[in-house]
């Protein structure tokens, strides 16, 4: 799953989430490199007519197009949130992509857990509600990690360390 708990310090749960890579970066050379191959593939059959300079810079778009998705990809599921659970004290930090940071706390007695069944922007909506605001957690999780972390931050919530 794309999130683990850690003990930080004595009294204090960690909780981190991160959005599932299906393609690491090294995967992502590997498919460039591929990419690039099948779309010059076709040309070689012009190499020394004058056509080719014509279809290359098409092809280089091509290519640089697929790279820079890919990396565009790769920069907006950089998205880590932490949850810090201490005796006192509940804290969300989810850092963005492009160095956004959104801050969140609130007292874990206070806390509520709420999983929205239907009327979320995803199935499962997972969200915390403390402090007089509420905030969402782990939008990037599937529907079924989402049920699951809901039961283990219940959890977590009811037995202060």
């Amino acid at each position: 799953m794309p999130y683990e708990w850690t003990q930080a310090q004595t009294g204090i749960a960690e909780l981190h989430l991160w959005p599932y890579r299906s393609l690491p970066r090294r995967g992502m050379v590997w498919f460039l490199g591929i990419t690039a191959a099948f779309l010059g593939l076709p040309a070689i059959v012009l190499v020394g007519s004058p056509v080719l300079w014509g279809l290359l810079p098409f092809l280089l778009g091509a290519i640089w197009a697929v790279w820079a998705a890919l990396n565009r990809s790769f920069r907006d599921g950089e998205i880590v949130e932490v949850l810090r659970l201490s005796p006192d004290t509940a804290q969300l930090t989810r850092h963005g992509p492009r160095g956004r940071r959104a801050d969140w706390q609130a007292n874990p007695h206070w806390v509520q857990v709420t999983l929205h069944a239907t009327g979320g922007p995803v199935p499962n909506y997972l969200t915390l509600r403390g402090a007089g605001r509420e905030v969402e957690l782990g939008a990037f999780l599937t529907e079924g990690e989402r049920i699951t972390l809901e039961r283990e931050l219940r959890r977590a919530l009811s037995n202060p360390q």
